[in-house]
Formats: structure tokens, C-alpha cells, sequence
């Protein structure tokens, strides 16, 4: 959200989060547990490949 320059954290989800995750760009560290505070995301390989084409 910072490096995009979002306040809305709803819009965020729904806008980028979610389509990233579903299109597997995206993974949950801590699957089990998607509202826990501590909940992190990190590239797949699908992710990095993505990127590394827009380059």
C-alpha cells in the first residue's frame, strides 16, 4: 500500500490484494491464518517471472 501511495486498506484488498493472490503472484506466509496481524505476502515464482517480463 505505502509504495503505491493507498490510505484505503479495503480498496487495497480488493483492487490489488486479492487479484494477485488469485492469479498466484502472489502467497499468504501464513496461510492457516489470512486475518492474523502478523500475516505477510511474498512473490511466487510465478510473481518473480511476472516482474521480471515488465522490466
Amino acid at each position: 500500500m505505502e509504495s503505491l501511495g493507498l490510505k484505503d486498506r479495503v480498496n487495497f484488498s480488493r483492487a490489488y490484494l486479492e487479484p494477485a493472490l488469485e492469479s498466484g503472484l502472489l502467497e499468504m506466509t501464513q496461510p492457516d491464518s489470512p486475518r492474523s496481524p502478523t500475516q505477510k505476502y511474498r512473490l511466487t515464482d510465478k510473481g518473480r517471472q511476472w516482474l521480471t517480463c515488465k522490466q
